[in-house]
């Protein structure tokens, strides 16, 4: 098949309240530029475009994020950045992009990426979509896992047979998926060698897909396969009729992990980072001799492994250490840098508060 059945849909939905005070409703994660190499949504097209070049990707966000994502990938066509009238979940928002594809392309083959991870190794990541997308073509779903690096228990796993090679562009059979496991358990799999980061990248025939929810998900499958072609002029009043009352569930628990046609690319070193908080920014960024980043003007003295994004403002430090210090112009964060995943727990303060001039 000619790559040009190739489709990517990039989901764009998510919020990241683990960046307040800079993540907003209207500025979220994926569209900040946190390294100044352009914006995580941006990078995710640029790494895309050898493979899926920018007519042929689809971006579901929401309402505050779509104006800006516009405005950032004028190569995307605007039609084919949607917002969803209500959040969903992974399962029917794919669904959804299925069902516009089918009905544009019944050959579709599409791959879906989440729009705010980091891959320092562009080259060898595309090295593996190939693979990926050939055995989507063949009518099996074909999932991408990271290499771990260590004994995570933020990450869902998928379980590889026992002598997987990474970097292999041979596709290998998935075992199963196995959820966020303990610490303990974290351990196990990083020891046993064959279990790897699920990572959120799926690729499969848009009409195998289109199967799958039929078989696992009836009731939305029922409602998506009632919408009309894209092209209609009744396809955005239908969707946001028929969407909202689509089950709120993901896909992996949908559809993935009661599958039987799925296999794996596991890769190798590609510099994947899922940029999950302040501290994995500090992470990704130059630092100097005593450990410190700054996006912006910072003066210390006795200060160690901090960092600070104040671009108007100087920050001096004085005698701290393993800090994350974000200055905005209405909010100030300073928090302990072994304690960045919890930012979002400030933010469902401020819900409850009804702040929401600074949500």
């Amino acid at each position: 098949m000619p790559t040009n059945h190739y489709y990517g849909l990039i989901l764009a939905g998510g919020r990241g309240t683990r960046f307040w005070p800079r993540s907003r409703k209207r500025s979220a994660k994926q569209v900040l530029d946190f390294l100044g190499s352009g914006s995580l949504i941006q990078q995710t097209v640029e790494r895309l475009s050898p493979l899926i070049p920018p007519e042929r990707l689809w971006i579901l966000t929401n309402d505050y994020l779509r104006d800006q994502i516009v405005r950032q990938l004028p190569a995307v066509p605007k039609r084919q950045i949607l917002a969803e009238p209500a959040q969903r979940n992974t399962a029917p928002a794919i669904g959804l992009a299925a069902h516009i594809l089918s009905s544009i392309d019944p050959d579709a083959v599409m791959g879906v990426f989440p729009a705010d991870h980091w891959i320092e190794k562009p080259k060898r990541y595309v090295r593996l979509l190939k693979p990926a997308f050939q055995a989507a073509e063949k009518g099996q779903i074909a999932v991408l896992g990271i290499q771990p690096r260590w004994p995570e228990t933020g990450y869902g796993y998928i379980e590889f047979p026992t002598d997987i090679q990474p970097g292999s562009l041979t596709p290998s059979p998935v075992l199963r998926f196995r959820e966020k496991p303990s610490q303990e358990v974290a351990k196990q799999f990083f020891e046993a060698g064959n279990f790897y980061w699920n990572a959120g990248m799926f690729f499969w025939r848009a009409s195998v897909y289109l199967d799958a929810l039929r078989q696992h998900l009836p009731r939305t499958a029922t409602l998506l396969a009632a919408l009309p072609p894209f092209n209609s002029r009744k396809f955005g009043s239908a969707v946001a009729e028929a969407f909202p009352h689509c089950e709120n569930i993901s896909v992996d628990y949908a559809v993935l992990e009661k599958a039987s046609n799925v296999v794996g690319l596991a890769a190798d070193d590609i510099g994947w980072n899922d940029v999950g908080s302040w501290n994995a920014v500090y992470e990704l960024m130059k630092r100097d001799a005593s450990g410190n980043a700054a996006r912006g003007e910072m003066l210390y003295i006795d200060s160690a492994n901090n960092y600070v994004d104040a671009k108007d403002r100087l920050v001096a430090l004085l005698g701290v250490r393993d800090l994350v210090i974000v200055d905005t112009p209405d909010a100030l964060l300073v928090a302990d840098r072994s304690r960045a995943q919890q930012v979002g727990e400030l933010v469902k303060m401020l819900e409850k508060r009804g702040r929401e001039d600074l949500l």
